[in-house]
């Protein structure tokens, strides 16, 4: 699978741990940065582009990293097409992937370990849609929204 990823200084290091993680998996991996640490960078432009990928492949997967993951969640979902969701723990993730159809996960790298964060996202990455009609209702509900209200 196509696992986009992107992070800013708060969560170069554990992008680094998931890259390895993912790649060794068998995953095809797609950085989108950062790709040196700078404590001044900002997460939205990484984000975006991880989104804008994903996006753009609707069979890939995308995760951003930050401090939280609140902003990087915020930024991912400007994105049209995205479902990002932040999950703080492996069942989080399943239910964001099984009953949102999300495409894109959020961790906060320094709320978790390097161990806890591969669990949250190996449990996001191996869940799949449930397909159930009330969540397609409600993902269909979410679009039509943003359709109607976007400028």
């Amino acid at each position: 699978m196509r696992i986009h990823v992107a992070t800013d200084h708060a969560g170069f290091e554990l992008k680094a741990a998931l890259v390895e993680h993912l790649r060794s998996a068998g995953h095809d991996v797609v950085d989108h940065g950062a790709f040196e640490y700078d404590a001044l960078d900002a997460y939205p432009p990484f984000c975006f582009a991880a989104g804008e990928a994903v996006a753009a492949e609707p069979e890939s997967l995308g995760i951003v990293l930050g401090g939280s993951g609140n902003g990087e969640q915020i930024a991912a979902n400007k994105v049209p097409g995205i479902r990002a969701a932040l999950a703080w723990k492996p069942e989080i993730a399943q239910l964001a992937r099984a009953h949102n159809d999300a495409n894109v996960v959020a961790l906060g790298a320094r709320q978790h370990t390097i161990e806890e964060a591969l669990a949250i996202v190996d449990a996001f990455i191996a869940e799949p849609f449930s397909g159930d009609v009330r969540h397609i209702q409600r993902i269909e509900m979410v679009t039509a929204y943003v359709e109607a209200h976007t400028r």
